[in-house]
């Protein structure tokens, strides 16, 4: 141990003659940390925000057959008589059930200027009554029946031209952003919200919705819901609780970027292995006269290793 001891404090003292080669391997398994870590973050945190977006005594009813609202269809009237389902909590006389429409728009980026998809939603007056999180941060509520739109918070802070008072321009049409909104960190904080009827309009799209988001009076009616809903044979629809939707819209991203990532990650492992290999038969060439003259001192194998 004495001996080892004193190889290792040798070593230290003369780490400044080394400094090159150390370093080079130092960065090179740093770089592998770095990046596994960072690739894994980022599916961490997606998957935090869509296993966070959503509450069990809401339900999203969407056509049966589809896996996202985006391939989902329903009829201006199987939207009326979904929102007449057992169950729903209701504001007066108003059930508390949006139908909703969901489009894809391209804007700059903030970063880089580069188009990237940014989600805007249709929705009805009683979405803000739906997501009991929804809260007006900046500027006012939009008017419904006008070309007014309120922003997420997250896209706001991402995408270029979403400030309030400023005007969305996508195609022929223009929106104006009269105010940013939050919803307690979740996915739609990265949407773009306006009047469905005023996007059904724009996009020639009919009397039609893509889903059905109601809020139930507890998270016990759900099944009494997706019943009645599911055994009428006016609709052909699924019914989902809304937390269990985007956790499962969640998996196959977080999946294929840890996929992405561990692969990355091994390819630089190996990289970062053959590297600091290298760096020691180097060490050891280089340094073949101090090994010898270890020896010779009487330092063993064992301590010079």
């Amino acid at each position: 141990m004495r001996q080892i001891l004193a190889v290792t404090l040798l070593n230290l003292r003369s780490l400044p003659q080394r400094l090159g080669p150390s370093a080079v391997a130092i960065i090179g398994i740093a770089g592998v940390v770095v990046v596994l870590v960072a690739v894994l973050s980022i599916a961490e945190g997606f998957r935090a925000v869509m296993q966070g977006t959503g509450s069990p005594d809401r339900a999203l009813v969407m056509r049966s057959g589809a896996d996202s609202e985006m391939t989902s269809g329903l009829s201006g009237p199987q939207a009326d008589l979904i929102k007449q389902g057992p169950g729903i909590a209701r504001d007066g006389q108003r059930p508390v059930a949006s139908a909703e429409l969901y489009v894809i728009v391209d804007l700059p980026t903030r970063a880089t200027g580069t188009p990237a998809n940014v989600p805007m939603r249709g929705i009805g007056p009683e979405a803000p009554l739906v997501r009991q999180e929804f809260s007006i941060v900046q500027g006012r509520m939009l008017q419904f029946g006008t070309n007014e739109v309120v922003v997420g918070r997250a896209a706001s802070g991402q995408f270029a031209g979403l400030d309030v008072g400023t005007v969305i321009q996508s195609g022929q049409n223009a929106w104006n952003v009269v105010g940013h909104f939050e919803t307690d960190g979740s996915v739609s904080e990265t949407e773009i919200w306006i009047d469905a009827r005023t996007l059904q309009g724009a996009y020639r799209r009919g009397n039609s919705y893509q889903s059905v988001l109601a809020r139930l009076d507890s998270a016990q009616a759900f099944d009494a819901f997706k019943d009645t809903l599911t055994t009428d044979p006016q609709l052909n629809v699924q019914v989902r609780r809304e937390d269990e939707y985007y956790a499962g819209q969640s998996v196959m991203l977080t999946n294929l970027v840890r996929v992405v990532g561990f692969g990355i990650a091994g390819l630089m492992s190996l990289g970062a292995v053959f590297g600091a290999i290298l760096t020691m038969y180097t060490a050891v060439a280089t340094r073949a006269r101090e090994i010898a003259t270890l020896r010779a001192l009487g330092f063993n194998s064992m301590a010079v290793i």
